[in-house]
């Protein structure tokens, strides 16, 4: 049967069809990619904001419309809050979180999957070729910010065994998988629920002594579950020195009402400690802005912050009011146009100092892991990543492959939104910052 899988949101919905396209690959089924026919289509929805959800019903619509003769299923947490929603659209199938991993035997169950008589076979990663793959570690939240939805549709945190998932991991390697990505809803919290206050680490310490793994890092973290002991971890190169905190305001009186467990002083110590330890590492962030009650001043506040912080990267939301969080019935709610305003400054913040962060390492040589590469005439351009999660971009011959393979390469250049260079001992070239070539592109991946 050829199943096409998709997936809108959080890292953590990625690693959750990843693992889905594997095990229905060794039942045997072509996991398809977009424009091929499909028999069956799954997506994994998303509704962290509204407007996630509203792009999770359009996906749905354009997999019917593509796909006029196969099975729709939507899964995911707009299928857990909203479930109506999506069979109003023609769904064949809605299932909620609770049965996502299921899933496979749901449809087994129910005569959906038909062999095609193709040799069972692994699939590619969600983006195409064997790189990094997303582990779903942990699920559910028990913390209750008053913005958050997403925590009422995943439940309590719950945390997978550490022998399943350092079986997970070898499959993975032996899959030719050279980085994996842990995530979770709540992934400092991991262990918790299993007795384990300091579980992640516990974790982190059994993959490194356990597996092979080349590459292994930490999807986004939670400041209330870190102490500055947390961060010699990054001692070890093979954990990659990639910091999420989500940070979510700059303000005490905003992260007061968002019932943040973090202060600004105490998320700046983080902060000064994790930098202590690796100088050049990433630290990215979530920033939210126009949230119920947030005057000028906290956001001026907030802005401020930032600014001061060095994020490598900003993600930038503005509030989105959310039926069954405590925001929703807050006094204050900020007008659209000022959210608006408010949005596009933290943006142009988010720009400048992601490009501020790129420029500390022109001259320097780092390694990337390759991904993959967009043929132009005789050369090809291939994109990845290094350790400190900066895009890379480098020109090569046609003939060379350097698809899933770890390189060191010497950054020369930035480009938006990513950087250019040449690896040593390979006939590469960097791409000019801003190119001549007639409908050239730079193909840069959403990571």
């Amino acid at each position: 049967m050829r199943i096409r899988l998709d997936s809108i949101g959080c890292r953590l919905n990625i690693g959750e069809i990843e693992a889905m396209s594997r095990s229905l690959a060794a039942r045997g089924h072509s996991i398809v990619s977009q424009g091929d026919p499909a028999d069956l289509c799954i997506l994994n929805t998303c509704t962290v904001t509204a407007i996630a959800s509203k792009k999770s019903r359009a996906f749905i619509r354009q997999l019917r419309r593509r796909n006029p003769g196969a099975r729709v299923i939507a899964t995911g947490c707009l299928a857990e809050l909203e479930p109506d929603s999506l069979e109003s659209l023609g769904v064949d199938l809605v299932v909620g979180n609770d049965a996502k991993d299921a899933l496979p035997e749901i449809l087994a169950d129910r005569g959906w999957l038909t062999r095609d008589g193709v040799e069972p076979d692994d699939p590619p990663t969600a983006s195409g070729a064997r790189t990094r793959a997303f582990l779903k570690v942990q699920d559910g939240c028990d913390n209750r910010c008053t913005f958050c939805v997403v925590t009422i549709a995943r439940g309590s945190g719950r945390s997978l065994r550490t022998d399943e998932i350092l079986a997970e991991i070898r499959g993975l390697v032996a899959l030719g998988y050279r980085e994996v990505v842990l995530s979770g809803v709540h992934l400092g919290s991991y262990g918790h629920d299993l007795g384990q206050p300091r579980g992640l680490e516990q974790l982190v310490s059994a993959i490194l002594a356990e597996t092979d793994v080349p590459r292994l890092r930490l999807s986004s973290l939670e400041p209330w579950d870190l102490d500055p002991g947390f961060f010699r971890m990054f001692e070890d190169a093979r954990v990659l020195p990639h910091l999420h905190l989500p940070l979510q305001s700059g303000c005490d009186a905003t992260l007061d009402r968002m019932a943040r467990k973090t202060t600004v002083r105490g998320f700046a110590d983080l902060v000064d400690a994790a930098r202590t330890v690796d100088r050049d590492i990433a630290i990215s962030t979530d920033v939210m802005v126009g949230f119920p009650g947030e005057t000028d001043e906290e956001f001026a506040s907030s802005i401020a912050t930032v600014a001061s912080l060095g994020f490598s990267k900003l993600h930038v939301f503005r509030y989105s009011r959310r039926e069954g969080t405590r925001a929703a019935t807050m006094t204050g709610q900020v007008p659209g146009p000022v959210a608006t305003d408010r949005s596009a400054r933290m943006h142009d913040l988010g720009e400048r100092l992601a490009s501020e962060f790129h420029h500390r390492f022109v001259g320097r040589r780092l390694e990337v892991l390759w991904e993959d590469a967009e043929e132009i005439g005789d050369q090809r351009r291939w994109s990845g990543l290094t350790g400190n999660y900066i895009r890379v971009l480098t020109e090569t011959p046609a003939e060379v492959d350097l698809g899933n393979t770890i390189t060191q390469i010497d950054l020369e250049a930035c480009v938006p939104g990513a950087m250019v260079g040449s690896i040593p001992g390979v006939s590469s070239s960097p791409i000019e910052p801003t190119s001549r070539r007639e409908g050239a592109s730079l193909p840069l991946r959403q990571s």
